[in-house]
């Protein structure tokens, strides 16, 4: 399994905002930071925001920030949020279920949908307070006071 470049960037999002929480964050400084597109974290927000992930503050002086505290935002709601589809084969898909020729004999799709199962259960027990680290910490700090 591999997830897409969208959820990646998201949590890179949140973990940045998780890193500066006593001051609004733009997206330039957190495309400097990973060094990744501008216009890919456009609508990584805009996504995150929609989903009440992050905060947006417009106008002069706006940027962004967490929308919750970061103990409050579970791991695995930030996976499904952003993943269009989790689903480990195409006969998998919950829209679709007759997909697969080998119904109701596969066995495989039993299978995989308790790996799956397994997979995000372990996300749920993280919150994004758990996953940045003091290292995180130190190099993605408050970088308007000179921090990083």
């Amino acid at each position: 399994m591999k997830l897409t470049l969208h959820t990646d960037y998201a949590l890179r999002v949140l973990i940045f905002l998780g890193c500066n929480t006593t001051r609004l964050a733009s997206i330039r400084e957190i495309a400097d930071a990973y060094g990744i597109s501008e216009n890919h974290l456009v609508k990584v927000v805009h996504r995150l925001g929609q989903g009440g992930f992050i905060e947006t503050v417009r106008g002069r002086g706006g940027g962004l920030r967490l929308g919750r505290l970061a103990s409050d935002i579970v791991i695995g709601d930030v996976v499904r949020y952003t993943e269009d589809d989790l689903a480990l084969l195409g006969c998998m898909n919950a829209e679709d279920p007759a997909a697969c020729a080998l119904m109701p004999a596969c066995r495989l799709r039993g299978v995989l949908g308790e790996a799956l199962t397994a997979f995000t259960t372990v996300l749920e027990r993280y919150t994004l307070a758990d996953i940045i680290s003091p290292f995180e910490r130190a190099r993605l700090g408050d970088r308007s006071a000179g921090g990083g």
